[in-house]
């Protein structure tokens, strides 16, 4: 099983920064001023309590929403509405509204300045900013979404995302989609175990927090998965990320990141965006169709197992050339709308 690119458009993120939907950070309208009750005592303290601080086991760090950097959904319900199409843009919107990954990849002119902008955007919100770290060597071994860096520049490659991570902000990272449950799968992928390794270390030590990618529960048995997880190794990660940019059940994933969660002593989020009807019976992972909207990101937090619902895929995004769609990671509006109208209110 494998999945597609999921590339945010850039000319898309920049049409939402003047958005008021993900950027206004002007503080609320203050409420009326109510009257004061009386002073009871004079001697009574009027020392603020001073607020716990945040855990540092805690991968939310105490906070409750993900940050809406916009995406090509965004983009398509302006089309849509600019030509008088309020049905279909109606549609459009549902994906529009939610909170989704930015995918990082060689698509990606500056990872630096790309991760700064969306975690500062997302600290003066206090929410989380999540990324999909996509460009180990090898990857997608060979299908729609091939490609990645060389062995000897990747790590630089990671370098440059950690050196982007605001500090004082919560950045999750869900680090290389498919990479560990295609472990050895075929040639080209380097020391695949030590290049994770070494990248969820970089990132952590910038004060990202990273989810590594485990695939999901119509692939690896989550005994295989907590090997591989374990040759990585966890002092570097925060947990794993399961069903990324695919389409399973969200019950049958909590099952199997359940069970996985009690091998490896890991929480864990997983990806809902395109969960509604569940997978295909033949497992289809390339533009099925009759598939659905999942229920919408939401942060759970500690103490899990489950962390959080994530959407890591943009819906409506392809994955490849396959079934009538486009190359992996364009939008297509077909498809999009399709998810969309098959999902439940």
């Amino acid at each position: 099983m494998r999945r597609s690119l999921a590339a945010i458009a850039l000319g898309a993120a920049l049409v939402l920064s003047s958005c008021s939907t993900s950027t206004d950070t002007s503080p609320p309208t203050p409420s009326a001023p109510t009257a004061l009750p009386p002073q009871a005592d004079s001697t009574a303290s009027s020392t603020t309590p001073t607020p716990a601080p945040a855990d540092p086991n805690d991968p939310t760090g105490g906070l409750t929403a993900i940050f809406d950097p916009g995406s090509n959904a965004d983009a398509d319900v302006l089309v849509l509405r600019n030509r008088g199409d309020d049905a279909e843009a109606d549609l459009i919107q549902r994906i529009a509204d939610q909170p989704i990954a930015v995918w990082l990849g060689t698509w990606t002119a500056d990872p630096t300045t790309t991760v700064g902008s969306i975690s500062e955007r997302a600290k003066k919100e206090d929410k989380i900013s999540l990324f999909v770290v996509y460009n180990v060597p090898g990857r997608d071994c060979g299908l729609y979404s091939a490609g990645g860096l060389s062995e000897e520049y990747y790590l630089t490659w990671v370098k440059k995302i950690a050196d982007g991570v605001t500090p004082g902000s919560v950045v999750w990272f869900i680090l290389e989609p498919d990479a560990l449950p295609q472990l050895g799968d075929c040639d080209g992928q380097g020391d695949r175990v030590g290049l994770l390794a070494a990248a969820a270390k970089i990132l952590h030590d910038a004060g990202g927090t990273v989810f590594l990618d485990a695939g999901h529960s119509n692939w690896k048995s989550t005994e295989v998965m907590a090997e591989r997880i374990a040759l990585v190794g966890t002092d570097d990660i925060a947990g794993f990320a399961t069903n990324t940019s695919n389409y399973n059940a969200t019950d049958d994933e909590i099952a199997w990141g359940n069970e996985l969660s009690e091998l490896t002593g890991l929480p864990y989020i997983t990806d809902t965006s395109r969960s509604g009807n569940g997978a295909t019976e033949d497992g289809q992972w390339c533009n099925p169709r009759g598939r659905a909207l999942g229920p919408a990101p939401e942060v759970f937090g500690m103490p899990g197992p489950l962390l959080a619902y994530v959407w890591g895929k943009v819906p409506g995004e392809s994955d490849g050339e396959c079934n009538g769609g486009p190359a992996a990671g364009k939008w297509w509006r077909e498809i999009a709308l399709e998810l969309a109208r098959n999902a439940s209110d």
